[in-house]
């Protein structure tokens, strides 16, 4: 699970809705200061929410670039069926990106994935390029995860197939204590993130997490849409092991960051090394 360092917004951004022709998705959007450069768009992880990009906001906004990072469907305070896996579907959640790019009103977006939220930003770039202006996948990998995490995500769906939400947290904090978390004013304490779990609908979690366990390698199709792309991970990842990135980045030609002393989500990890990484890679492609 991912763990931002805070839930509350940095000053200078506001939390807001973008208003779709799908739907409504909660969003953090920080403006950019002085001379903008572009905007991005930022699509969380598994189990993740907007809030996990909420230390770039800043560095990048110094960087002259505009941040808009959205709860997709489902997840956390962007609202979706509890019972209902279909909306879910890879393909419907792709049309939500292109929806949400559209929302943003800034004409080509610079689209950013952290791990499934990767493999929906793909799925969304190979339906309709256009709307993109560069394509970044964090911590992202070519397929589907690595066995040990199916094994994870299989026993999260037999729990969430007998038990409530609050019960299968109550069950993941036994099984797994919780590493020590910033829990400052309003920061991303045990209550903060129970409080994200609880909102997350069971049918998303059910239908994404098939999907990360059964995704195919689509890096020959990717690799054929005429786009900057930029592999970004830390050094560690026992998601999708870094030497899979690599490759992964050698065959979409893609540029390639590894942000040093960060593990599956450098976001959170080494925000500012981060950061620095995307708005250099986001100047080449102006």
């Amino acid at each position: 699970m991912s763990r931002p360092p805070t839930f509350v917004p940095p000053p200078g951004t506001r939390r807001t809705v973008l208003a779709t022709p799908r739907g409504e998705f909660a969003a953090i959007d920080s403006p950019a200061g002085g001379t903008r450069r572009g905007t991005a768009l930022l699509l969380p992880g598994f189990t993740g929410s907007k809030e996990d990009f909420i230390a770039l906001h800043l560095p990048l906004a110094a960087a002259g670039y505009r941040t808009v990072a959205v709860d997709g469907r489902g997840q956390f305070e962007s609202k979706g069926p509890a019972d209902d896996e279909a909306p879910y579907a890879q393909r419907e959640l792709a049309l939500d990106v292109l929806a949400q790019a559209a929302a943003v009103d800034e004409g080509p977006v610079h689209l950013v994935g952290h791990s499934l939220g990767g493999l929906v930003a793909r799925a969304a770039v190979l339906l309709d390029r256009a709307p993109f202006r560069s394509l970044t996948l964090m911590s992202s990998g070519p397929g589907r995860i690595s066995t040990g995490q199916q094994q994870r995500v299989k026993l999260l769906q037999d729990a969430l197939a007998v038990l409530d939400m609050a019960q299968v947290w109550d069950a993941m904090q036994e099984l797994e204590p919780p590493e020590e978390t910033d829990t400052g004013p309003g920061g991303a304490g045990q209550d903060a993130l129970r409080r994200r779990w609880l909102s997350n609908s069971p049918a998303q979690l059910t239908a994404t997490g098939r999907q990360l366990c059964t995704e195919p390698d689509r890096v020959a199709e990717l690799a054929a849409v005429p786009l900057p792309m930029h592999v970004v991970s830390g050094e560690r990842d026992d998601t999708w092991p870094v030497p899979l990135l690599d490759a992964m980045a050698d065959r979409l030609s893609a540029h390639r960051t590894v942000v040093r002393g960060a593990q599956h989500s450098p976001n959170t990890d080494r925000p500012e090394a981060t950061a620095t990484a995307l708005a250099d890679f986001w100047d080449r492609c102006r």
